[in-house]
């Protein structure tokens, strides 16, 4: 027998061996009594967050996208309608107003929220004290939205701090700031300000896991805090920055209770001109000076679910970077 028929009769003789050695390996991880218990409690330990989805996310949300073709005013039988509802939106001025004032939220406040987190972050990376800095920033977000939106109501009134702030740099005649030229204004710095905190605790919280020798070179080659952010902390922290923009897409769809408290009256809608889309759904379905139309109301909820949705694979392809390493 030569040299390469004798490696060719071992190779064929261990490959049965290592294929029988690996059946054993399994049949002994699917026989083995953990590996048994863990598949006699995977459907019960699953099966009631899976009904708990079905019921009080899935199930509504199907129900919405059905009723949006719908007319129903909350009680008695229901009318199929098709696209009606849908038509209805695109030739409703109010809707019009509604959803560009949710772009400006999302995009507007969004923009200018990440740029003072961003600014946040470099001040706060090599200051003292930072924790506690961090806990004065996020306090906006523990307070509900509610307190926050009469508190920032009280500041713009009539001779209010804004008004003092204003006559303290010299001007005579500050602004109506809860006029409606203005107001939706004021709802967005609001909205920066209750926003800014949440969001630069989690860019601080990536920048912490960055190795501090990579600033050490960065000083050592004479790089400034905004070289030194763009090259070294904003690349470092890109995915983090991904996840922060997604989810604020997210939620500034959903805001509502910040406008509708800051802008309305006691028992009424704020004017038409501040409202979203959220407040555009709360109107159609609970109309305080009409009868309640469910239908419309569902169409602006499916337009809103799309338009987060059409965003976040949107902000997700844009943001897609290779992984860097450190």
């Amino acid at each position: 027998m030569t040299a390469t028929e004798a490696v060719t009769a071992t190779e064929a003789i261990g490959e049965p061996r290592a294929r029988r050695g690996a059946s054993v390996g399994r049949t002994d991880a699917h026989a083995s009594p953990l590996a048994a218990r863990r598949r006699r409690l995977f459907w019960p330990l699953l099966l009631p967050a899976v009904l708990l989805y079905l019921v009080f996310f899935a199930g509504p949300s199907l129900y919405t996208v059905w009723l949006s073709f719908n007319k129903w005013a909350g009680a008695g039988p229901m009318t199929f309608v098709g696209l009606d509802n849908y038509r209805r939106l695109l030739q409703d001025p109010t809707f019009h107003q509604s959803f560009a004032n949710t772009l400006w939220i999302i995009l507007g406040v969004g923009g200018l929220t990440f740029l003072v987190s961003f600014g946040l972050t470099m001040v706060l990376r090599d200051m003292k004290g930072r924790k506690a800095a961090r806990s004065i920033l996020f306090f906006p977000n523990i307070v509900p939205a509610l307190a926050l939106s009469i508190l920032w109501g009280f500041l713009f009134q009539h001779d209010g701090l804004a008004d003092a702030v204003v006559g303290a740099v010299g001007l005579e005649h500050p602004p109506n700031w809860l006029g409606q030229s203005n107001i939706f204004r004021v709802i967005m710095i609001g909205l920066v300000w209750t926003s800014t905190g949440f969001y630069t605790t989690i860019l601080m919280a990536a920048v912490d896991q960055i190795p501090p020798e990579l600033y050490e070179d960065c000083e050592l080659a004479g790089a400034n805090a905004l070289q030194k952010f763009r090259y070294v902390t904003l690349p470092l922290m890109w995915d983090v920055v991904g996840v922060c923009a997604v989810l604020w897409t997210i939620s500034a769809v959903k805001v509502f209770e910040f406008i509708y408290a800051f802008a309305g009256a006691a028992g009424q809608m704020p004017d038409t001109g501040v409202w979203n889309t959220a407040l555009y759904t709360y109107g159609e379905a609970f109309a305080s000076g009409g009868i309640p139309r469910y239908g419309s109301a569902s169409a602006s909820a499916v337009v809103m679910v799309t338009l987060v949705g059409v965003l976040v694979v949107l902000i997700r392809r844009v943001m897609r970077r290779d992984t860097v390493q450190f």
